[in-house]
């Protein structure tokens, strides 16, 4: 039985609704389920990072993102109550990313965003729509949804994506493994007005952390003048029925602030997980549904949006006839999964080091980090590692069957370099040839023969002469120092199947 749609999409938070954007992009329109009944309206995740807004630039949405967002400026560490030191943040990636800082911008500002970019695409999220079942074999995927109260429906698509978070009813229906740990620590999170914290805490300018020697505070600026507080719950408290006011005395006291308001409030434990693969046959995992870790840093979310965009355009790309499907959507497992892995791994460290009750763990975060982490931020060199690090620009696939070639600065699987006008060539969807300096006439020429557009830049640190295949995504799939049509056109054979 052959499919009835390209792609079903199960699970409309930010992964999922990422995913169907990247489809209709490309020419491809995907049906998006959920099992809620509606949207979100908890603000969750509120970190958006730079290589996210370049990546949502590509859909003409940055803009709006960073209308709707607040820019940290700095950050703050404090103990006993009182900012100890402060680094500066600002415009920290500037020469390295056209979106230099850090953005705040809650979740369900986040979603609503790209729901209503969906729509100019005539896609909507159908809401109370679980899988509870999927079935596949060589030309497609059978999936059963029912909603409850209601006679199950089948719909058969050529693939199907798992976008629904670290409960997945698509990775549990596959049956892959998802392995890792819980932290033994419980928390909270609480969305409050609150008042005492010094004014650049308000209003997206700083971020603050609270360096106690035996707990862990943080407070993030939010839109509208908000604070999100993040901490350790107390020993002795049940999460189940705690409620802020069971912390807001000990909180208020040691940190001398007052919370005026709590719009939410919550208690979780942390988990740290990546899913044994990210692809059975037709069927994908995304987000939290492959990987799930710890909040430092600000990258779940961020990193979930960069699976979808790295699987969209395959997918879009594996329902064209002459496409070579198979090796394509096997990137994207090869890409993602060692990166996931590679992240849980670091927030780990760092998470873990971050709230330790250990005395050696406490004297690092009350006595040397106030002391080092500013002088550290002075040196240009290691202000732009910390950004590319959080940013997610030096996310790379260097071994990728994808990524061929390199030069003295740049290789394939590499982030298309960042300079002045640049990354509107890559507005139009496809691949794209990129010329540093004038396009030869036999450049020209070849690009036109394979449906190309190609571009000629400007060096920015690259040698004139360097050709780049760049890939629907903005990275690099092949690179040469001087062009070779031979090479070039071995390479387009291989993965643009035509």
């Amino acid at each position: 039985m052959l499919p009835d749609l390209p792609v079903l999409i199960v699970g409309a938070g930010p992964s999922g609704l990422m995913l169907a954007l990247e489809l209709c992009r490309h020419g491809r329109t995907p049906r998006l389920v959920d099992a809620r009944p509606g949207p979100s309206p908890l603000s969750r995740a509120v970190v958006v990072h730079a290589r996210t807004l370049e990546l949502l630039d590509r859909h003409g949405l940055a803009d709006a993102f960073v209308e709707r967002g607040q820019l940290v400026r700095g950050g703050a560490m404090r103990r006993n109550g009182q900012v100890v030191a402060t680094v500066p943040l600002g415009r920290i990636g500037e020469g390295l990313s056209p979106f230099p800082f850090l953005l705040i911008l809650s979740q369900d500002q986040t979603e609503g965003l790209l729901r209503e970019a969906l729509a100019s695409y005539g896609v909507a999220v159908e809401w109370n729509r679980p899988l509870v079942g999927l079935v596949q074999d060589a030309t497609g995927v059978t999936a059963t949804l029912q909603a409850e109260g209601a006679e199950a429906t089948q719909v058969r698509v050529a693939y199907l994506a798992g976008c629904d978070g670290a409960s997945s009813a698509v990775r549990k229906a596959l049956q892959i493994g998802f392995p890792g740990g819980t932290y033994e620590q419980m928390f909270y999170v609480a969305d409050t007005m609150a008042e005492g914290l010094p004014p650049d805490a308000h209003n997206g300018r700083q971020l603050q952390i609270s360096l106690a020697p035996r707990t862990f505070s943080a407070f993030f600026p939010m839109p509208g003048g908000r604070t999100r507080i993040i901490g350790l719950l107390p020993d002795g408290l049940d999460p189940e029925t705690a409620t802020f006011a069971d912390v807001q005395p000990a909180l208020e006291a040691a940190e001398r602030i007052r919370v005026q308001e709590v719009s939410w409030f919550s208690t979780y434990r942390v988990h740290h997980r990546v899913a044994d693969h990210f692809r059975q046959g037709r069927a994908f995992l995304v987000g939290d549904a492959g990987h799930i870790h710890s909040p430092a840093g600000g990258q779940g979310m961020n990193t979930g949006l960069g699976d979808a965009v790295n699987l969209g355009w395959k997918l879009a790309a594996a329902l064209r006839p002459a496409a070579p499907a198979e090796a394509l959507l096997a990137t994207y497992e090869a890409e993602r999964l060692p990166f996931a892995r590679q992240l849980v791994a670091t927030t780990d460290r760092a998470f873990t080091g971050a709230t330790r009750a250990s005395s050696w763990a406490s004297f690092v975060r009350t006595q040397l980090a106030p002391r080092l982490l500013p002088l550290a931020l002075r040196l240009p060199l290691f202000r732009r590692h910390l950004f590319r690090t959080l940013s997610q620009i030096a996310i790379a696939y260097p071994h990728s069957p994808l990524s061929q070639g390199r030069t003295a600065t740049t290789a394939g699987g590499q982030r298309l370099p960042w300079a002045a006008g640049r990354y509107e060539l890559l507005h139009p969807p496809g691949w794209h040839l990129v010329h540093v300096g004038p396009v030869p006439p036999a450049v020209a020429a070849w690009a036109g023969r394979w449906s190309l557009p190609v571009s000629a830049v400007a060096a920015a640190g690259e040698a004139p002469g360097t050709v780049c295949l760049v890939r629907p995504d903005g990275y690099l799939g092949l690179v040469a120092a001087e062009f070779a049509e031979t090479y070039f056109a071995a390479y387009a054979r291989q993965w643009l199947g035509h």
